[in-house]
């Protein structure tokens, strides 16, 4: 047992003092074997869990979840505390200095009268904060851990920024029609897939350069992916209600049949 005085009602320096006894020698045998490495996916399972809480914009849910993530940003600081490096008044120091930094407009006598001229001067002082000299600087930051399509539009945003960017929807929806080209002629060829050209590359550059169309277009490609599993689900499902049989019995013309039918009812 730990020296803990339960309530009815708990703050802040109660989580911060709850996750300190966790860790600590009396308290939870699986606390203190957990490491950054052994919890990273928690971390990201928690994220995800609050974004479907917003998606349905469930209150409680959101609460919940939130919590959740608070949770993990506390253990993660409290094995750092263990280790000397920092605490968590560190990183709240750190985030409340960062956002007084990158608003001048409101902390300083800068003016950004719209939201585009605020994102402009944020991206000005995120790249001087962090000795970002150049595009490609700021690239290399985009965390190679984001979703790959997420990524890829992140990248090439920043890019378009600098100017590197078609003037028109024409020049990249014709590079997607060659890169089709393209992937047809590497699964042909029935080469290994990471051959030089091979599958995974030319497949690499058709869905870059797709994240590239969503990014001009002003449409998030992960959300329209998202989309399309949706739609994918309902329309299979009424696929599977349609059969009569096991749909590995189906020729390829019936199944195509099935999926022509229920695309209708959509």
């Amino acid at each position: 047992m730990v020296d803990f005085q339960c309530k009815d009602r708990y703050g802040w320096e109660d989580l911060l003092e709850i996750t300190r006894l966790l860790r600590s020698p009396g308290g939870c045998p699986w606390d203190r074997e957990q490491t950054h490495g052994s919890i990273r996916r928690n971390f990201l399972e928690e994220t995800y869990e609050v974004l479907d809480a917003l998606d349905r914009d469930d209150p409680h849910g959101m609460c919940e979840e939130l919590g959740d993530v608070l949770m993990q940003v506390a253990l993660h600081a409290q094995m750092e505390a263990e280790r000397g490096r920092f605490t968590m008044d560190d990183v709240v120091d750190g985030v409340s200095k960062k956002l007084v930094y990158r608003h001048p407009h409101v902390f300083g006598s800068a003016r950004a009268d719209t939201s585009e001229e605020v994102l402009v001067n944020w991206e000005a002082l995120k790249r001087t904060e962090k000795g970002q000299r150049s595009t490609a600087d700021a690239i290399e930051a985009v965390p190679h851990t984001l979703p790959a399509l997420w990524r890829a539009e992140k990248t090439v945003s920043k890019t378009a920024k600098a100017g590197f960017n078609w003037s028109g929807l024409t020049g990249p929806l014709d590079k997607l029609e060659e890169e089709v080209r393209e992937l047809r002629r590497a699964v042909e060829a029935g080469g290994e897939p990471d051959a030089p050209h091979g599958v995974r590359e030319e497949l690499g550059d058709l869905l870059f350069i797709t994240a590239k169309i969503a990014q001009m277009c002003g449409v998030d490609p992960e959300e329209a992916l998202h989309r399309a599993c949706d739609k994918f689900d309902r329309r299979f499902r009424r696929v599977e209600t349609a059969a009569d049989k096991p749909l590995p019995e189906y020729t390829e013309e019936e199944l195509t049949a099935l999926w022509e039918r229920a695309k209708e009812l959509s």
